[in-house]
């Protein structure tokens, strides 16, 4: 097996693989910088019959796998009773009806799939670009890198790496953790190479298993993910976003303090976005169908003022 970097190591990686102060004292997109305008208008060159396979999974109400909390949908007004004599619903007396509900839900997590902004981990009392956690509060939200950083959308060149695939398994297992290597085999089998600017979803079948399981699905297990070792390789290629079927990070890690290396190095000192919990199973047949591996990417997350990311529904367009 190949040698993975001390815990010691990775510490140092906050100064090595920092961002902070490459794009000014102010920036609050990180490696989205990496996404010019140039690359967005190029990934429209990768449309070439027009569909669209979505990267996410529904959400439902009730226990689901990997749920901190239950979502919630309470219905404010509905379609019932409306042959009752003198109702007034929504939209008053008489024959107009309309329905009107509350939805809740904890989207960090390993449930649902969500976009991770800036402001949602912390190391030494400090977010991306150092700026304080304190900036976090429980009045407020997030006074700064909150999730309107993104708030006109990424549009760009998206590429999957099916790591299941590439090691033929239905699954990739729990020990397996992903390394710089096993992405640029995973590159060379796909005949593509990730550049700057480009969103990278990496897939370990566990979409898979969540579906063939269905409830019993138990989140929480020991499942693969990226290993800390690909963070250099991650900031050397200019990514400006990752995504997979699971959390990123392996669980657990092969760390104490740095429990999640890929959140707590990505987030803070790369400022690299982090996508959660995809469903990259009809991305995997659509890709494979067509015998290539990218598209264009497109994601928009809530507008939520001081919200530390947003559920996200990802798009692959061929």
């Amino acid at each position: 097996m190949p040698t993975s970097p001390s815990e010691e190591e990775l510490l140092t990686w906050f100064d090595k693989l920092s961002n902070w102060g490459r794009w000014g004292a102010d920036d609050r997109v990180g490696t989205l910088n990496h996404l010019t305008a140039a690359k967005r208008v190029a990934s429209s060159e990768l449309v070439r019959d027009g569909e669209s396979v979505s990267c996410s999974w529904d959400i439902r109400t009730g226990r689901q796998p990997g749920a901190i909390v239950e979502s919630q949908r309470y219905m404010i007004a509905t379609g019932l009773g409306l042959e009752e004599e003198g109702r007034r619903g929504l939209m008053g007396p008489g024959r107009a009806g309309g329905a009107q509900e509350y939805i809740g839900m904890v989207f960090h997590g390993l449930d649902i799939t969500h976009l991770d902004s800036l402001a949602h981990v912390f190391w030494n009392g400090k977010m991306y670009n150092g700026v304080p956690a304190s900036m976090v509060s429980d009045r407020h939200g997030a006074l700064k890198h909150d999730i309107l950083a993104v708030s006109h959308g990424v549009v760009t060149r998206g590429v999957l790496l099916d790591m299941a695939r590439l090691r033929g398994v239905d699954v990739l297992a729990a020990d397996d953790h992903i390394r710089p290597e096993d992405l640029e085999a995973a590159e060379d089998a796909a005949g593509v190479r990730l550049e700057p600017g480009d969103v990278l979803l990496m897939r370990t079948g566990e979409g898979g298993a969540r579906i063939a399981q269905k409830k019993a699905y138990n989140a929480n297990k020991p499942r693969s993910g990226f290993q800390a070792a690909c963070l250099p390789w991650l900031h050397d290629r200019g990514i400006a976003m990752v995504g997979s079927d699971v959390t990123n990070d392996p669980s657990p890690t092969e760390y104490r303090e740095l429990h999640m290396p890929i959140h707590m190095i990505g987030l803070v000192a790369m400022g690299l976005w982090l996508i959660d919990n995809c469903q990259l199973e009809d991305l995997a047949r659509a890709c494979e169908q067509r015998g290539r591996w990218d598209f264009q990417f497109v994601l928009s997350p809530i507008r939520f003022q001081g919200v530390t990311g947003s559920p996200v529904n990802p798009l692959a367009i061929f």
